[in-house]
């Protein structure tokens, strides 16, 4: 099975550094529907040079490199137990190389075990009477599977009303949680979904929608017409690139639908971000050569960006600072403004925030920036190598990050998604502002680090460990200020808005 192993590894690699044809293609289109002039369009410019980057270099389009999801379908005979040893091997292989990040987390423990361990990854093989045999991969992110939900109809749908146990309830939970993923997500966004099921079925069957072609229709007439609704509805709310607000929210849907007991009505939706990292890779049974992969569309682009593409950041309307800066400078910056960093970053995420609410900070952060992100790193003999260093979802550390601010003398938050209304106060009381980095563009912002100062908390696993990155020429857009204006309340609201417009049955 050593073939098997390099496919797996080949496999791997591909996945987690180039997007496939049909999403190359979707995020062009939707490039090309979005109004130039918004930040939106900005964020999109920098995901078309982080994908381009990635696809070049042959590295993590996102640090977040998700659950590991294979799904094999293989003929009878084949040898399953020792086919998953092989994706182990394969997973841990890419984990050396920085392909993938050290995601695997004791739940008891707090252990971060790389990419094994119970239940890691996650492993389905199935028998059917092709003669080959079909490897699919999904990496789908914490942050995306965050904002997939479950819900049990009738229910009432904040914007929308009661939901039946009929298609148009159906829709009106696919637009309630595409509403509610906001920017946190890293929009714009997939969505699959199933209809009906138990609890567990109905959620494998949504993450299972995301493998299907986007360009594919529907065999079920009516859920052909769902899905293409949701496409259009969904960009009708405004919600935009990263939150920002914008015409680009959604860029596919797939829905499907399994029989349920009468008692339970369950819809499901699966998240996925824009970093839509799927394949699928089709094996000869006995020699385990390629013999061809999924997704491949000759009229998608090679590349997303341009030549003159710069990340959005380059005219006079941006600004400069040097960090630590003073809390003058921190309460002259207001939302809408992009700003380039120059100075250090203190990385610092979920275990970084519990630990130092109740303990002193190992080093003086006074005016400089927390940095929501858990970097993919390598160790190169003394020194450390940045691989991907994109945001992580912010909302999580709303419990602390007020608290964080007060203790520390921390004057930039950034991160992506946004945070809350007690946020928001704790940047009022201490003149600090948040400000999103734009989610997914890992290798974007791996480049802006121009030397790795130290770090702490190893223990705590690298992705959760305090980093200190030096950076030039960073961009964030300041999206929360000092003043109380909160750009993502402001789009949520309007969005809120939109949503209701939709509630009246269309099924």
């Amino acid at each position: 099975m050593q073939a098997f192993e390099e496919r797996m590894v080949e496999l791997v690699e591909r996945t987690s550094s180039r997007l496939p044809d049909d999403a190359m293609r979707a995020l062009a289109e939707g490039r090309a529907r979005e109004d130039a002039a918004t930040r939106s369009a900005i964020a999109l410019q920098t995901v078309a040079i982080n994908v381009d980057m990635a696809r070049r270099d042959v590295a993590a389009i996102c640090q977040d490199t998700g659950m590991p999801t294979f799904e094999i379908h293989a003929p009878l005979g084949f040898d399953a137990l020792e086919a998953e040893a092989c994706i182990h091997r394969a997973l841990a292989r890419a984990t050396e190389a920085g392909i993938l990040r050290r995601n695997s987390v004791d739940s008891l423990t707090g252990e971060n075990q790389g990419n094994a361990g119970t239940g890691y990854p996650v492993i389905h093989v199935h028998t059917w009477q092709e003669p080959h045999v079909r490897v699919r991969l999904l990496l789908k992110g914490g942050g995306c599977e965050n904002m997939s939900t479950q819900y049990s109809l009738p229910a009432e749908l904040e914007g929308l009303g009661r939901a039946g146990r009929d298609l148009d309830g159906v829709r009106k939970c696919v637009l309630n949680a595409l509403w509610k993923a906001q920017g946190k997500g890293c929009s714009p966004g997939f969505l699959g979904v199933c209809i009906g099921g138990d609890r567990t079925s109905s959620h494998e069957l949504a993450k299972a929608q995301l493998f299907r072609p986007l360009n594919d229709v529907n065999p079920e007439p009516s859920l052909a017409r769902l899905e293409a609704y949701v496409l259009e509805a969904g960009n009708r709310l405004g919600i935009g690139t990263m939150g920002f607000g914008g015409d680009i929210t959604v860029l596919g849907c797939k829905v499907g639908a399994r029989n349920r007991l009468p008692a339970c009505f369950f819809v499901s939706v699966a998240y996925n971000c824009w970093a839509f990292r799927r394949q699928a890779v089709h094996l000869d049974a006995q020699s385990f050569d390629v013999l061809g992969w999924d997704y491949l569309d000759p009229a998608a682009p090679d590349v997303l960006s341009t030549a003159s593409d710069e990340g959005g950041f380059s005219d006079g309307s941006v600004r400069r600072l040097r960090l630590p800066i003073s809390e003058e400078e921190a309460r002259s910056l207001r939302v809408g403004d992009v700003v380039l960093l120059d100075g250090t970053l203190h990385l610092g995420r979920d275990r970084f925030h519990a630990h130092f609410l109740k303990e002193d900070l190992p080093v003086d952060v006074r005016g400089s920036a927390i940095y929501h992100c858990g970097p993919v790193m390598l160790k190169e003999g003394d020194t450390w190598r940045v691989m991907a260093a994109g945001p992580t979802t912010s909302i999580r550390e709303e419990p602390y990050q007020a608290d964080i601010l007060r203790k520390t003398g921390f004057r930039v938050v950034i991160g992506k998604g946004g945070m809350g209304a007690r946020t928001l106060r704790g940047l009022q009381d201490v003149g600090a502002v948040y400000a999103v980095a734009v989610g997914g563009a890992a290798q974007y912002y791996a480049r802006r680090v121009r030397a790795v100062q130290g770090v702490h908390c190893l223990e705590f696993g690298i992705p959760e460990a305090m980093w200190h990155f030096e950076v030039r020429d960073f961009p964030v857009f300041v999206t929360m200020d000092s003043h109380g204006q909160s750009l993502h309340a402001e789009v949520e609201t309007a969005s809120l808005d939109r949503l209701k417009a939709l509630a009246d049955p269309v099924f």
